[in-house]
């Protein structure tokens, strides 16, 4: 992939809107170096899999465990320290309670559905579960519904796949799972429960002992541009800076800070938990998620 030269560039980019993202996304944040290509789908993981297999997309938004992924098999794709999307996961697994009161600890010998078992808000309700509630990770059943984004990963034996079509919501009301990782919202159903007790105030506890605010989704760019156009780099990063500082302060509250050093410690305990979770052929550092260029953004 070819960027020499000294003009403007047009990138063809996976970005959906977001609080962090509007200025950015409506003009109000422009540059003579960078043209943002908009072309990804509205729902931003949907491009997940084709930036990850086909090079799709020459920057966008990543899921952080996609992207660990991708790193450790050599997909030629590199971080810039931005987060796009960031929030605190104990809220986002459920169960329901007409089928019984549920602990975390209650899951162990059971099934939870889930999207994918790669999936970042999986791996971090995981690592929640297993560090925080001492569940036994290797007694649960995974019941998915979709495949990983990078094609080498193999899902481990403790997965199974649902019949197709089949909804994480159904089998959760229906008791084929005990518990499900919904994401953000919950199903408006009153017997539909948080597993961790009030998540909120969980999460706020635990953040304020960890240090973390868990990264969801980080900006990545195909590796030649920051080799061959440096400033094209760190002009995107200040746009993605820009936009952020605009962005209204009672939604920037929930959301992680960029830099390296500002999120050293989220992205190693990511790192740790995709690791213990059979996510990644290899160890990875955080510094080798950067180059010379991002990582001193």
């Amino acid at each position: 992939m070819i960027f020499l030269g000294t003009g403007k560039v047009s990138l063809r980019t996976n970005l959906a809107d977001y609080p962090v993202t509007m200025a950015l996304k409506s003009g109000a944040v422009s540059s003579d170096l960078v043209q943002f290509d908009f072309a990804g789908p509205k729902t931003a993981n949907e491009g997940f899999k084709p930036m990850v297999r086909e090079g799709a997309f020459v920057a966008g938004e990543l899921a952080i465990a996609t992207y660990l992924q991708a790193k450790a098999w050599g997909k030629k794709l590199v971080a810039l320290p931005a987060p796009i999307v960031s929030r605190f996961q104990h809220h986002t697994i459920a169960y329901d309670s007409r089928h019984g009161e549920l602990a975390p600890k209650d899951l162990e010998g059971k099934c939870v559905g889930i999207r994918a078992y790669s999936v970042t808000t999986v791996m971090w309700v995981r690592g929640l579960l297993q560090h925080e509630y001492g569940v036994d990770l290797n007694s649960i059943r995974w019941m998915t519904v979709e495949d990983p984004h990078v094609a080498e990963f193999i899902d481990p034996p403790s997965c199974t796949r649902v019949a197709p079509g089949e909804k994480l919501e159904a089998l959760l009301q229906e008791g084929k799972v005990a518990a499900a990782v919904l994401g953000d919202k919950l199903p408006d159903v009153p017997s539909v429960k948080h597993l961790i007790p009030d998540p909120q105030h969980a999460a706020q506890a635990w953040s304020e002992r960890t240090g973390v605010r868990p990264i969801n989704h980080l900006f990545c760019v195909h590796e030649d541009l920051p080799k061959e156009r440096p400033d094209v780099v760190r002009e995107i990063y200040r746009m993605l800076m820009e936009s952020h500082a605009s962005t209204p302060a009672s939604a920037r509250a929930s959301m992680a800070p960029f830099g390296l050093e500002a999120n050293r410690g989220g992205i190693q305990m990511a790192i740790d938990f995709s690791m213990q979770q059979g996510l990644l052929p290899r160890l990875l550092t955080v510094d080798e998620l950067f180059d010379d260029v991002t990582r001193r953004l």
